[in-house]
Order: structure tokens, then C-alpha cells, then sequence
């Protein structure tokens, strides 16, 4: 199994928990899950998230530590490949616009992305 497979719900959690986090035993990931499985379950989810790539362990006297094995930006920019790729044919205008026109983006982040498309504009981008 490699990073390109896909994660399900649980174990983008828990990879959301350790990247939050930046470590976490299997019992610091429980208690962070909303409506969490067993310990036996995580474990074993962690060991899922392990052989797709996504995390590692290291050992620490008896217990192991989990930690994201792909730097957050890399994987940022692969889920958005993926978003972009899936819901917007392939076209990062159409997100872009989906994004503006869902009014979530504060006057400030309109500005700074405004910013943005004109630097990209001068640097023939």
C-alpha cells in the first residue's frame, strides 16, 4: 500500500489528530476521537495508517508514538489534487470560484488570495 490509497473516515481522523498533535500514543488518539472505537481498534488503524504510508512510529520505553510520516504541505497539496480533481474536473479556477463564491473567506483572505493572483500574474505564472 502507498499514500495514493484512499483513507477512510476514521483514519483521516486519526492522521488529522497527528498532525494536530505532531505525536500521540494509540491512547492520547482515543481519547481525541469523537465517538471513539476500541484501543484495540485504533491500534490497528495506526498500523493501517502505517502501511499506506502515513505514519510511522517510534518506540519510547514500552509504548510507541505515532507521527505523520508525509509533511503536512505534501499531503495538502495531493487531498487538494484530489478534491480538484474529483468534484471540479480537473480545474483549479472552478475551485477557486466554488471557494469565493461560498462566502466562508474573510475580507482579509479575499485580499491576501487577490494578492496572490497578482504576483502569480507578474511572475508570467
Amino acid at each position: 500500500m502507498t499514500t495514493t490509497d484512499p483513507l477512510s473516515r476514521r483514519e483521516r481522523q486519526i492522521l488529522d489528530i497527528l498532525y494536530a498533535r505532531g505525536t500521540a500514543t494509540a491512547a492520547e488518539v482515543l481519547d481525541a476521537l469523537p465517538d471513539p472505537p476500541s484501543y484495540s481498534a485504533v491500534r490497528a488503524l495506526l498500523r493501517i495508517l502505517e502501511e499506506k504510508g502515513h505514519a510511522r512510529h517510534e518506540s519510547q520505553g514500552t509504548r510507541y508514538v505515532y507521527l505523520p510520516k508525509v509533511p503536512r504541505e505534501r499531503a495538502r497539496n495531493s487531498a487538494l489534487t484530489r478534491i480538484v480533481q474529483t468534484f471540479f474536473d480537473g480545474s483549479a479556477a472552478q475551485a477557486a470560484a466554488a471557494l469565493v463564491d461560498s462566502g466562508s473567506l474573510s475580507d482579509e483572505e479575499l485580499d491576501k488570495l487577490s494578492a496572490m493572483i497578482d504576483r502569480a500574474r507578474k511572475e508570467g505564472r
